[in-house]
């Protein structure tokens, strides 16, 4: 296969990577957790914890869930926001043995039983904050075993029993459960986090038997386009993504010197593939996190960037913007930053002009998926302008433009991007027709998402196949659209849809959020009858005060439809 990108990738990146030199994904994390024992793995609200801590207390829960008698490949979900207890509840299923299962904290009661019923899960971690939603569905699912987490409980002892306190009886954050102890299987555990680490502390861990691959994740993907499907990450796919964003990553890292000493921010949810397989690097490194808990309270994400020098920052769009309209942010010195990671999400060309301006750092856009352990390509992290693009495939990753029967277009035509590489999903759970659609006969994963390659192998994302509006016989790309109105005057955010219009059987549809009280509709008019053809230009265009997004910030398309 002919790779153009190979001739541009930055000095010094490999072109390949080799995961076969870990036995398993929890092998990675034993060697980091072993050899920077005494360095700080996470800090957050202020209380650290170090890779010695995390080795005791990983090793100690996944010995508690071993003695509960869950058998090799039993699959364990985890609810929790960013909070140590996630990092030590993921150590711990991965090193006994267990199939990660990561949940959404802010599910529904019907969205958490679908995933739970989906996966077969056997047991939970999660924060009794949101305990009620599992109080509702537990009896429809397979859960035996419930560990339930307080937000203080690896916080201190005085402080962090101060600040589940709070958050109980202050905050009244936690809303009244009552998690029934009988199960389908019989008797049913519902223990306390301290609970289940005492206990465990007294046992020894059996060691894993997983290899490269067996299966380490269920990661569900986001549910925009239909019901949540559980992609099959093994261990072998995450361990060739964290070392595929290892090495692309580290011209920018460079000046940094010893990488232990990084402070990676850990605001995007790390339930969330991105997050997660960052959170993973930075273990890898040997190198902490700060864990934001709640990276919708600006002000306190704010202050939490005070504290010490930050190097890395992987955020989507909505997140880099929604700092930028702090004007404390824009006090804070950024003589530290090497890395603007932006995923999840287009990023928008007005926002990364406005980060560099702000920052000196460029925001260098990627994109991935559930099913490609996050990154699948990225823009070097050497650039210095936004390109519009989602850069170049990774080390190791091929990517295919193809039209539906499977075949490759021309360069420059366009066609669904398919990917295929060691990071890619084995399948979907439980799901052979799913799985068998999913994948071409040559072996490329076929994303959903419309695309260009150019001659230098650098790709660009037209759009979502689903989310395309037809505009008498025009295919029209909501994402060109947003990019265009994103660099408007007095423009913070916007999402075009489409909707049923008699004469060209869908118009378009423009939403915007305002930075500018002032700005008009006509003002936006204006700069779309400037910047785009005619059938491109909105027929409508409705003012907001937000847009409805996922918790990790991607805009809703289907939301604004349903309320069109």
């Amino acid at each position: 296969m002919n790779r153009p990108w190979l001739a541009h990738y930055p000095p010094g990146v490999t072109h390949t990577v080799h995961p076969e030199q870990y036995r398993s994904l929890a092998a990675l994390l034993e060697e980091s957790l072993k050899k920077n024992a005494i360095q700080p793995v996470a800090v957050c609200m202020e209380r650290w914890m170090s890779y010695g801590d995390l080795d005791t207390h990983s090793a100690a829960l996944g010995a508690w869930f071993q003695s509960r008698g869950l058998q090799p490949g039993a699959r364990v979900a985890i609810m929790l926001p960013n909070v140590p207890q996630f990092l030590v509840a993921t150590a711990a299923i991965l090193r006994a043995g267990y199939i990660v299962v990561n949940v959404n904290p802010l599910y529904t009661a019907r969205e958490l039983e679908h995933q739970l019923k989906d996966s077969g899960a056997a047991a939970i971690v999660i924060l009794e904050n949101f305990a009620c939603t599992l109080e509702e569905v537990i009896d429809h699912t397979e859960i035996e075993h419930v560990v339930v987490a307080s937000l203080g409980d690896l916080l201190g002892f005085f402080y962090g029993r101060w600040i589940s306190f709070a958050v109980r009886h202050i905050a009244r954050m936690v809303p009244r459960y009552k998690l029934p102890l009988a199960g389908p299987q019989g008797p049913r555990s519902v223990v306390s986090f301290r609970q289940a680490l005492n206990e465990g502390h007294h046992r020894q861990l059996k060691p894993s038997q997983a290899n490269l691959d067996s299966s380490a994740f269920l990661q569900y993907t986001g549910g925009t386009t239909g019901l949540s499907k559980g992609a099959v990450l093994t261990h072998r796919n995450i361990v060739a993504a964290i070392l595929q964003a290892e090495a692309w990553f580290t011209p920018a890292l460079e000046r940094l010197g010893d990488l232990r000493k990084t402070n990676a921010i850990a605001a995007l949810p790390l339930y969330h593939i991105f997050a997660l397989t960052l959170s993973l690097l930075t273990i890898r490194w040997g190198a902490h996190m700060t864990l934001i808990p709640n990276p919708r309270d600006i002000p306190k994400l704010v202050d939490a960037l005070k504290k010490r020098p930050f190097h890395i920052v992987p955020a989507v769009n909505t997140l880099f913007n929604a700092l930028l309209q702090s004007p404390q942010f824009r006090d804070l010195d950024f003589a530290s930053l090497a890395l603007s990671q932006a995923g999840g999400m287009a990023a928008s060309e007005g926002t990364a002009r406005q980060w560099l301006a702000v920052t000196g750092c460029a925001m260098v856009e990627g994109w991935g998926m559930s099913e490609t352990c996050a990154i699948g390509t990225n823009n070097p992290v050497t650039n210095r302008e936004f390109t519009g693009t989602i850069g170049l495939p990774l080390p190791g990753i091929d990517i295919a433009i193809k039209d539906e029967a499977g075949r490759n277009v021309a360069t420059g035509e366009v066609g669904e991007i398919c990917i295929r590489g060691p990071n890619v999903m084995t399948g979907y759970y439980k799901q052979p027709t799913e799985t068998a659609q999913a994948f071409t006969a040559d072996g490329f994963m076929r994303t959903g998402d419309i695309g260009v390659i150019d001659d230098k192998g650098y790709t660009r994302i037209v759009d979502r196949k689903k989310d395309m509006i037809l505009v008498s016989g025009f295919n029209v790309f909501p994402n060109e659209l947003e990019s265009v109105i994103s660099l408007c005057p007095g423009v913070l955010e916007c999402a075009a849809i489409g909707i049923p219009d008699e004469g060209q059987g869908e118009a378009v549809k423009i939403f915007v959020v305002r930075s500018d009280p002032t700005l008009r509709e006509e003002d936006v008019a204006r700069h779309c009858h400037d910047n785009l053809t005619g059938y491109k230009r909105p027929k409508y265009i409705e003012f907001r005060d937000e847009l409805p997004k996922t918790n990790v910030g991607k805009i809703l398309r289907r939301a604004l439809r349903t309320t069109t």
